[in-house]
């Protein structure tokens, strides 16, 4: 079941539109942004040279530098008379990135989040638990206009009082909830310690997003909550949450490619790979028009199924975000993502879904430190089946990482938790 027949559009109908779309989104960014005016004009561009789909590649790359560059507003397409939401980032790394959105922007926005709801199985008679935090970010907003678009009813909770999340869920009968995955693990957890059980609510089904999880972890939360947990994607430099979602299938995440141009690049030469390579997804807007966006580097890394849909749907399937390249860790020469981490860490027995990673400089080599939390306090006391377990994560992690790993097993709860996207990372290297 389709929320709207354009998700099975042909391929061939749906290249004449995404054409049709990119030739006036670079016409129209030319002529009302300047950043991108003298982008084309320092390299002899012309709108009218982008003939076919391909021509994309002519054009540069556009980067969240180039947002920061121009900030607040000089990335706007239109007067801010014509904007009627602001959204930013949060700015922790530098200057927030600014992102405006028309009345018709903010419809579109709706419509998408719609979408991808839908296809995770939302429906009208469903009530939407949102625990997301409220404000520039993006991801409550998004979820919220979508959800109601739908016709369910929707709890504007925002994040934290994590007990309290508990007893609304309980008392109001949410049936979906919307959050991070790592947050949602920690409101399990609370929920244990409440003793309210898993089926003692009536929570059915889980949209994560807004931080990168592997499936482990997405299975954890489904044993946890005994519901079904769907991810999707989005960014607050293109829309926010609405890029791509997981339908029923779970098998990628659906892409709505008649509102955004995606290409897969090697993230060191920027050359174009093919459907089925790793690399780091780049995304063109067709429609936007406070903000239209031209090849933006997402840094995340991912790859694309063209194949349709058991589903039904036609659109291209991206696989779930396998890091960042600005979150990957050069350890001794060689490349970890976090991800891989937390992959190993989730199929062990006996230990708990928190971890931390800690990277650190002893004489000229790197260090690497993982904290994992145990799920029995008693193993505390058992010192030979904690060194057992120990040596366990560690082999595997070495398997995998293909470097040696320091591990340290912590009491449970010991860790931090969050709210919102976890940060698992500490990289003190700079610091020695």
């Amino acid at each position: 079941m389709l929320f709207s027949k354009i998700e099975a559009l042909g391929r061939v109908k749906l290249e004449e539109l995404q054409l049709e779309r990119l030739r006036n989104t670079v016409d129209y960014a030319y002529k009302n942004v300047p950043f991108y005016r003298k982008l084309f004009d320092e390299r002899g561009l012309r709108p009218e040279d982008i003939k076919t789909l391909k021509d994309i590649t002519k054009i540069p790359f556009t980067t969240k530098d180039d947002l920061r560059g121009a900030y607040p507003y000089g990335m706007f397409a239109v007067p801010l008379r014509k904007v009627v939401r602001i959204h930013a980032s949060s700015g922790t790394t530098g200057k927030p990135t600014v992102v405006g959105y028309t009345r018709k922007d903010i419809e579109t926005w709706a419509e998408l989040v719609a979408r991808i709801a839908f296809m995770a199985g939302v429906r009208e008679e469903d009530i939407a638990q949102i625990a997301f935090s409220y404000g520039l970010f993006t991801g409550a907003f998004g979820l919220h206009y979508g959800l109601e678009k739908i016709g369910a009813t929707v709890i504007p909770i925002s994040s934290g009082n994590t007990e309290r999340q508990i007893r609304i869920m309980k008392d109001f009968g949410s049936t979906v909830l919307v959050s991070t995955p790592s947050y949602a693990l920690y409101m399990a957890e609370i929920a244990d310690e409440m003793g309210i059980k898993s089926s003692e609510l009536k929570l059915r089904l889980g949209l994560f997003g807004a931080e990168g999880s592997t499936k482990e972890m997405k299975r954890e939360i489904e044993r946890r909550f005994n519901i079904v947990a769907t991810e999707n994607y989005g960014l607050s430099e293109i829309i926010g949450p609405g890029v791509s979602g997981e339908c029923h299938v779970k098998e990628g995440l659906h892409i709505a490619e008649d509102h955004f141009l995606v290409e897969i690049i090697d993230p060191d030469t920027g050359e174009n790979l093919d459907y089925g390579e790793k690399g780091e997804l780049v995304i063109t807007t067709l429609t936007k028009e406070a903000m239209p966006l031209l090849r933006y580097r997402t840094r995340d890394i991912t790859s694309l199924n063209p194949e349709p849909c058991k589903c039904g749907r036609t659109f291209v399937r991206m696989s779930p975000v396998q890091g960042r390249t600005d979150d990957m860790l050069i350890i001794r020469g060689v490349n970890v993502y976090p991800s891989q981490i937390e992959s190993v860490l989730m199929g062990i027995k006996g230990i708990g879904p928190h971890y931390e990673i800690i990277v650190t400089k002893k004489g000229y080599l790197d260090e690497l430190t993982v904290n994992v939390e145990l799920a029995d306090p008693e193993m505390l006391e058992k010192h030979r089946l904690l060194e057992e377990l120990k040596e366990t994560v560690r082999s595997k992690l070495k398997s995998v990482l293909q470097i040696d790993v320091n591990v340290r097993l912590v009491e449970p709860k010991s860790l931090a938790r969050f709210e919102g996207k976890a940060k698992r990372v500490k990289d003190l290297r700079k610091q020695s």
